[in-house]
């Protein structure tokens, strides 16, 4: 068994197999903790009823912010391409340009002032800011394309909504996957990911009304 300094436990022979085969730890704590902030992610959706941009961009934001520098970098960079990417839509709208081509600029835009920003960050002594890698980055700017997409199907307002929502459920998996005693859990005992499974099987079939659609039809629900 492997001391994991980290936490102050020790890890289960699987994990322990997996470190002596040279797989990092923050790899291996990061795969274990996929199917569990999937299901977090899976309960807001369903039970709760945000929205956000589908499953999976949360749970990409979410291991984004794992890979930042703290969770107000995370978070900065987020707005940050939300907005700009906001600006070239309405700069570009002009042109009358097919969508493929008006994505690509806008990715190129964002990843030039993205830059930017992360020298700014470094000027200012903001060290975290400068120092966050590639991975969170480019995960960041690739929410630009789903933004883009809602905002021509569903309009600026909707689109700002699940942005907002999607940031939500992404903080929520952040703290989620950094409590101590759920790390030690999984690091100790990886088998009880396998829980996951049934937990989902019960909210795929939930039927009853999510929790945002008691507050949203709570007047007519008192009439009752």
């Amino acid at each position: 068994m492997y001391y994991i300094n980290e936490i102050g436990t020790y890890a289960s022979p699987i994990v322990g197999f997996f470190l002596a085969d040279g797989v990092p730890y923050e790899t291996i704590k990061l795969i274990l903790f996929l199917p569990v902030i999937a299901t977090v992610i899976a309960f807001l959706r369903q039970v709760v009823g945000i929205k956000a941009f589908g499953i999976y961009t949360p749970l990409l934001i979410t291991f984004a912010f794992l890979a930042t520098n703290g969770l107000k970098y995370g978070i900065a960079i987020f707005v940050s391409v939300i907005i700009i990417g906001m600006l070239m839509r309405f700069i570009l709208k002009p042109f009358r340009l097919l969508y493929l081509p008006r994505v690509a600029i806008m990715l190129t835009v964002v990843a030039v002032l993205i830059l930017g920003i992360l020298t700014f960050g470094g000027n200012m002594k903001r060290t975290g800011l400068a120092s966050v890698s590639i991975f969170p980055i480019l995960i960041m700017i690739t929410l630009v394309e789903k933004f883009i997409t809602v905002q021509i199907e569903k309009g600026n307002k909707e689109a700002l909504y699940l942005a907002a929502e999607t940031l939500i459920i992404s903080v929520a998996g952040f703290y989620a996957a950094n409590l101590t005693f759920l790390i030690k859990i999984i690091i100790t005992a990886p088998w009880v990911i396998l829980l996951t499974i049934p937990i989902n099987i019960l909210l795929g079939k939930w039927t009853g009304l999510r929790i945002s659609e008691y507050w949203r039809f709570k007047e007519i629900i008192k009439k009752m």
